[in-house]
């Protein structure tokens, strides 16, 4: 390769890279608008609720107020739980277990409508800077709670307040308010492969 070839190329690079650094430059320069957003964190895939936990890990280090509801968890070691509630986050925890493993509709409702009780209040809490509601998804789609109620009280939430939503099969009308959206697909998991779930990778 000549010099002179070799200076064509780095040219053209530089032209490209210019053209993107301007396009990057406009939008940051138009995102001017500062309130709180609603990601919803949903698909098959593994890793919503480490994302969730990390962006309310991430809000601590700055300083930040947040609170956790989790439904359909329950009263195990929880690695997340333990370091947060440790920094000051409070926590509220269904604690009926996984959605497959209840049998008693009636009990996993008055679970859950306590639960969201629990995410209502700190929902209007202008103190509280970001909430994650794990797994909340399944409490919609299992009917356990109303839907409207839960847009309500998003809607009418703090206006700098953010929120984490996770699970799989996010109602439509939930991922509409969103403001942000993510879909996790699911390639590959250990799980299949025989491999269990363990204590400081898994919860």
């Amino acid at each position: 390769m000549t010099i002179n070839t070799e200076q064509r190329q780095q040219q053209r690079h530089r032209e490209r890279q210019q053209k993107v650094k301007e396009a990057v430059d406009a939008k940051v320069a138009a995102a001017t608008e500062e309130r709180g957003v609603l990601m919803v964190l949903t698909g098959n895939g593994k890793g919503k609720s480490t994302a969730g936990f990390g962006t309310v890990a991430r809000a601590v280090g700055h300083g930040k107020q947040a609170a956790v509801v989790q439904f359909i968890k329950g009263n195990w070691d929880c690695g997340e739980r333990k370091l947060l509630e440790a920094h000051g986050v409070p926590f509220e925890v269904m604690a009926t277990g996984f959605t497959w493993e209840t049998q008693d509709r009636e009990a996993d409702t008055a679970a859950a409508l306590k639960a969201w009780e629990a995410a209502e209040r700190w929902l209007a809490d202008p103190a509280i800077d970001l909430v994650l509601l794990d797994e909340l998804t399944y409490m919609v789609s299992y009917h356990y709670l109303e839907l409207e109620r839960v847009l309500s009280a998003l809607r009418q939430r703090p206006l700098h307040q953010h929120v984490i939503i996770t699970g799989r099969n996010c109602h439509r009308q939930l991922i509409e308010l969103a403001d942000t959206v993510s879909e996790l697909e699911c390639v590959k998991h250990a799980f299949e492969a025989g491999v269990k779930a363990q204590p400081g990778f898994d919860f």
